[in-house]
């Protein structure tokens, strides 16, 4: 993945919409239904408030975690590249605020994708 193709709201347009952004963030909305899937995207450091409760499959070369959030949940991401699936039975909605500015101290190795990571 390398520059704009990476862009959720590029690779997955049906499914990302920017709601706000300026020179600091970009909030984006995401919705979806159960059985959907995205394409391999990228997304900064990101702090991610769900809108409903909803049960995803994160993916990131061979990881995988499997993760279910409440609605109503605020929940740090760090900076990653994966593809996700909708694989509960209820819709997904969710908001990403995501920050231009790079973090002050690096990541080192692999970001784990959730609680789950497998």
């Amino acid at each position: 993945m390398n520059g704009q193709s990476a862009d959720p709201v590029v690779t997955d347009p049906e499914l990302y919409r920017v709601l706000f952004e300026n020179e600091r963030v970009r909030v984006l909305q995401y919705r979806d239904r159960p059985g959907d899937r995205t394409h391999p995207h990228r997304h900064p450091d990101s702090v991610m408030v769900t809108l409903s409760g909803f049960q995803r499959r994160v993916s990131s070369g061979d990881r995988h975690a499997d993760i279910e959030l409440p609605a109503a949940h605020a929940r740090w991401i760090g900076a990653q590249e994966h593809y996700g699936e909708n694989i509960g039975s209820t819709e997904t909605h969710a908001v990403f605020v995501e920050l231009k500015e790079p973090s002050a101290t690096p990541a080192v190795g692999p970001v784990p994708l959730g609680p789950s990571e497998r």
